[in-house]
């Protein structure tokens, strides 16, 4: 179980999408690959508890977690390899780690703590809560945002993690996160993609 919670080496730096539900990072997420014709790792959760939602009728137990982490970091480890420029990640499992203890008392399963703390990212993009709220299956907290986007800020200066905060509409955003990520990039050497905002 824990080798599968663990990242493989990758060829390319990593950025974060990091924050509380409907704040607009799968969005971000998706515009971000486009820009660097590069690949994004979808949020495994969302696919793991919409289907047992409709089979089930029940949301997320503390027994879903781990398989939950478990399939968010094969995704990324499989994505990973498809890219030497940048990967762009919808989640990641700090992110599970902040849910686990905003729903269930505090507590987080030590494994999935563990490689939470262990595993590494160039960058998160602290996504704020200035996005219209968009209810489906799974979101459930509308009135908690502040909250809930606090304790993921808190998350990210406790564990000393490089973030920025993405505000503003989409447009507003990708050009932050742009000059962000390019700035990695060349640092690391890379070969910028020759793309540009206005596409």
């Amino acid at each position: 179980m824990e080798k599968n919670l663990k990242q493989q080496p990758a060829d390319c730096i990593k950025v974060v999408l990091f924050g509380p539900e409907s704040t607009g990072k799968t969005s971000m997420a998706k515009l971000l690959a486009r820009h660097y014709n590069s690949v994004w790792v979808p949020e495994y959760a969302r696919e793991y508890l919409q289907d047992k939602w409709n089979n089930e009728r029940k949301t997320c137990e503390p027994k879903d977690l781990l398989p939950i982490a478990t399939g968010q970091m094969k995704l990324e480890n499989d994505l990973a390899k498809k890219t030497n420029t940048v990967l762009i990640c919808d989640t990641d499992l700090l992110e599970t780690k902040v849910y686990s203890e905003a729903y269930y008392l505090g507590t987080c399963d030590p494994i999935l703590e563990k490689y939470a703390l262990e595993n590494s990212y160039d960058l998160y993009f602290l996504t704020y809560i200035d996005t219209p709220w968009e209810p489906d299956d799974l979101r459930d907290k509308p009135n908690e945002r502040e909250r809930m986007f606090k304790a993921f800020e808190q998350e990210l200066i406790k564990h000393s993690r490089p973030y920025i905060t993405l505000k503003g509409n989409k447009a507003e955003r990708l050009q932050k996160a742009v000059k962000h990520i390019d700035e990695l990039l060349n640092k690391k050497n890379c070969n910028l993609p020759k793309t540009n905002l206005t596409k």
